[in-house]
């Protein structure tokens, strides 16, 4: 299947047991057995296994190219249940410019663990090739990164990676199945905030893992299962729902940020747009290559450079909302520095350039021209 039957159609079936189109929301924690350890159907126990978290399952599995897919109760679950494999000794080479709760996750919940973490520039190869060795088990990239818009080269690193034999995985939240599939790059595993673009209203909180291969989703089940931070039946299915619309959504996101960036990019008082969809973004020919869009997150900064400048531009918007998260419908901006990315000491932040004039812009999929307007006057 192409990409815009997949959404719909992929990994999906009709209920086996009243033919309803879309999976009922199966709202049970347990199932009925005939005799013990002979249950009626494939299901037990919902920690186990659900058959509307199969169905979303089977849907992400497919839109991703991979084995297996799992959903849990958030983003960071998510990543954590990936953590959980390994043990104190193990090193772990992350991009430096992570999202603020993974970078937490990392350095404050697993800093008495043992695991080891080095945080780099994935675009230095030579700087990251260095730090691989026998104790090296993880490599955790994002790819567009939150929020200064860094892509890396998916297949240099999963060529390296295999070379050594460290699992590769990938944040794909930004660019999401319908621009970038690192599992067809080379990647071992990857990670969405479902939360965000998957869900894409802004009314469930959700995270997923596809696995590349089956055995590594069996162990990462595995893990999901003995620690049960499981999606739950109803939100799995608006989860899927969002997913059924996924590529009419993604199509506009990318449209409404490009001109969005390009508006941003000539406005007098706009220092610099992160955006890799702009022809002078140094990212720009690494973007045509690895990705079939440019998405729909833009972060700018203020040619005077003052954090005030931000606050009255984000005291001013009217359409764009002023809130967390992103990859809804309606457009949304984010002031890292006191939002998403607070967990980050301030050194870090502004080591990998996150400004206290720092803007970042989740652009919706409302009329790209009352965006243009709400800008302008808040830029006023």
């Amino acid at each position: 299947m192409k990409f815009n039957t997949k959404t719909i159609h992929g990994g999906q079936h009709h209920d086996s047991s009243t033919g309803a189109v879309m999976p009922p929301v199966y709202q049970t924690t347990t199932f009925a057995q005939t005799s013990p350890g002979q249950p009626i159907g494939d299901y037990e126990y919902s920690r186990t296994a659900n058959p509307t978290r199969s169905a979303l399952e089977n849907a992400l599995a497919s839109l991703e190219n991979g084995a297996r897919g799992l959903a849990f109760s958030s983003g960071l679950a998510a990543t954590d249940c990936l953590m959980r494999g390994l043990k104190a000794g193990d090193e772990v080479i992350a991009m430096d410019d992570l999202y603020g709760g993974t970078y937490r996750l990392f350095t404050k919940i697993y800093k008495d663990s043992g695991i080891v973490f080095h945080f780099v520039d994935m675009n230095d190869m030579e700087k990251f090739k260095s730090l691989i060795n026998e104790n090296t088990k993880l490599v955790w990239v994002e790819t567009p990164t939150n929020p200064m818009m860094k892509l890396v080269d998916i297949e240099a690193i999963a060529k390296i990676t295999k070379e050594n034999k460290v699992i590769f995985a990938v944040d794909n939240t930004f660019a999401t199945p319908y621009l970038q599939n690192p599992l067809d790059l080379g990647a071992d595993i990857v990670m969405h905030s479902a939360t965000k673009y998957l869900a894409g209203h802004s009314d469930v909180m959700a995270g997923a893992l596809i696995m590349k291969e089956e055995q590594l989703g069996k162990q990462m089940h595995f893990q999901q299962f003995a620690t049960g931070a499981i999606l739950g039946p109803m939100d799995s299915f608006l989860v899927l729902r969002g997913i059924k619309t996924l590529h009419l959504r993604m199509q506009r996101h990318c449209e409404n940020g490009e001109k969005i960036a390009e508006f941003l990019n000539n406005h007098p008082k706009v220092k610099t747009v992160y955006y890799p969809g702009l022809k002078t973004n140094p990212f720009h020919e690494l973007a045509k290559k690895q990705m079939r869009g440019f998405g729909g997150m833009v972060s700018f900064n203020f040619v005077s450079g003052k954090k005030e400048d931000a606050i009255d531009f984000l005291e001013k918007i009217k359409i764009f909302t002023l809130a967390e998260s992103l990859g809804g419908v309606e457009s949304l901006a984010n002031y890292s520095v006191m939002m998403a990315h607070a967990s980050i000491p301030e050194d870090k932040r502004k080591e990998i350039g996150i400004t206290d004039d720092l803007v970042r812009l989740s652009v919706g999929i409302e009329d790209a021209d009352d965006l243009i307007e709400d800008l302008k006057q808040a830029l006023a």
